[in-house]
């Protein structure tokens, strides 16, 4: 039986976040989010087997103000897992343990991840013509 006097485990509420910490949770977020975006997509893409009013209704959804906002956190969330999983893969070959590297390849992602989701939405509306 276990004693009341034991101590407890420190939880999240005792440590300060740190950008590694959010960012390591962030990358498992995200790649679930792609998970579920990548659902999203064979509903779009298999839309279009069943025929023209199906595909019709899926690019309504999905061309939505909501479809939208949808689409940019996944093209977020692909960006920053991209980044993140090329700053894990210098880890695993023993790169990048420094503090100063851990600050510098953290917000390198975040950086990284907010310029080329602006990138792609902007080139997404000059081809489309918006611009």
């Amino acid at each position: 039986m276990a004693s009341g006097n034991r101590p407890l485990s420190p939880h999240l509420q005792v440590y300060r976040p740190q950008l590694t910490s959010l960012l390591s949770i962030l990358h498992r977020i995200t790649g679930v989010g792609l998970w579920a975006g990548a659902l999203m997509m064979t509903y779009w893409l298999s839309s279009a087997t069943y025929g023209p009013e199906a595909f019709e209704r899926a690019q309504g959804i999905l061309g939505s103000w909501f479809g939208r906002l949808v689409l940019l956190g996944l093209t977020a969330a692909l960006y920053y897992h991209l980044a993140n999983g090329i700053r894990h893969l210098a880890w695993d070959i023993g790169w990048g343990f420094e503090m100063d590297n851990l600050q510098i390849s953290g917000w390198a992602v975040v950086v990284f991840t907010g310029v080329m989701t602006l990138l792609t939405f902007l080139a997404g509306y000059w081809v489309a013509g918006a611009i």
